[in-house]
């Protein structure tokens, strides 16, 4: 089965792709909804000892989880180190199953793949990227971003252009969502009939 990792900086993307590739029948993973499994789950008591205060009713609260790294962002490397092993775990597992199921392609979203160094099993790597402007204004319409927040994100982030020089395919999304679309498909397309570009 090939394996294709799915990663790129900050909103530039990803989930467009992530979504057209399921659209094509692809089985896909994300990291962000792992971490979100781990949330609602086995990381909730580890996440409480670490930063008392951050669960509520039996969950992880994220506001209050941000709340608490805004005032301490030196601390976000804790907090990762706790949960991308735990993600890794949950993102092998969804490979193996997928591999187990005879599919021929499947792809995982990592949005810190380069960042983290983690050894994931991946055949080839896409990158999204985009504009700095366009990042920029896409991100500020997130909910609880503001310019400060977001430059501490991207602080913590490889630049746009070393993650490019990194990917095997690049998904430029600066442009209408149908050509990110597109884009997709041609990419998807081509690795299904010729795997060995992957190589």
């Amino acid at each position: 089965m090939l394996r294709i990792g799915l990663t790129g900086s900050m909103a530039t993307g990803k989930t467009t792709v992530l979504n057209q590739c399921a659209n094509m029948g692809v089985p896909t993973y994300s990291a962000d909804e792992a971490v979100h499994e781990l949330y609602r789950g086995e990381a909730v008591p580890m996440v409480e000892a670490m930063f008392p205060g951050t669960v509520r009713d039996g969950k992880v609260d994220r506001q209050a989880l941000s709340a608490q790294l805004a005032e301490n962002p030196e601390r976000i490397s804790e907090l990762e180190t706790l949960i991308h092993p735990l993600v890794w775990e949950k993102t092998l597992e969804f490979l193996d199953e997928a591999q187990a199921r005879g599919m021929a392609v499947a792809v995982v979203e990592i949005p810190l793949l380069f960042e983290t160094g983690a050894n994931y099993p991946l055949d080839c790597i896409i990158v999204t990227h985009c504009s700095d402007e366009i990042q920029r204004q896409r991100a500020l319409k997130r909910a609880g971003m503001d310019p400060e927040r977001l430059d501490m994100l991207l602080s913590r982030q490889m630049s746009q252009e070393e993650k490019k020089q990194r990917g095997d395919f690049l998904i430029d999304t600066s442009g209408a969502i149908e050509q990110t679309r597109a884009r997709t498909e041609e990419i998807i397309k081509e690795l299904w009939v010729e795997p060995e570009k992957c190589e």
